[in-house]
């Protein structure tokens, strides 16, 4: 008789767990319909970055505001390695990419291992390099020693928007005392 007893018990407990759980997920607010894209603020990376790196850190400027920052970091020890991650308006990845370190070996890594097409673009006056992968598309630039990449899942005209986009924004000088 004692053994009906325990999986009696045991199943009367696990209804009262069932309930107080259910209980909780009824009560605590939710909202479904809340964007779960963390928006970061790239302002103070950007001025390190250019403060520190050995060429001029590009960012955006000017773009509306369906596109939202994602992702940024500067790494000095990693070849000086800027970037900055965007969701462009239709919520495809974008992503500013700049490196003082192997061109090849570079681009393969940002790009997910695109290939050159041997096409160009011309963008705010600067001739761009066109390479597509299976992953990543992208616009290159290789100049003054330093590799920039616009690369990501957006197809070319978004590319191509950040691309027009990017400029080295002065750093602002310190304050005064």
């Amino acid at each position: 008789m004692r053994g009906k007893q325990t999986v009696r018990d045991m199943i009367l407990s696990m209804a009262a767990i069932g309930a107080v759980v259910g209980t909780i997920y009824v009560v605590l607010p939710r909202d479904e319909d809340k964007d779960p894209t963390r928006v970061v603020d790239y302002r103070i990376e950007l001025v390190t970055a250019q403060r520190a790196a050995p060429y001029p850190v590009l960012a955006p400027q000017g773009l509306d505001k369906g596109w939202r920052a994602t992702s940024v970091e500067y790494d000095r020890m990693a070849a000086n390695a800027w970037h900055l991650g965007f969701l462009d308006p239709d919520r495809e990845y974008v992503a500013v990419e700049q490196s003082t370190g192997p061109s090849a070996k570079f681009i393969a890594k940002v790009t997910h291992d695109a290939a050159d097409t041997g096409k160009t673009r011309q963008v705010a006056g600067e001739t761009w390099q066109r390479w597509e992968g299976p992953k990543y598309d992208a616009l290159v630039r290789v100049e003054k020693g330093a590799t920039t990449v616009v690369t990501g899942t957006a197809p070319l005209e978004r590319l191509t928007e950040m691309a027009e986009a990017l400029e080295a924004p002065r750093p602002q000088p310190a304050p005064s005392s």
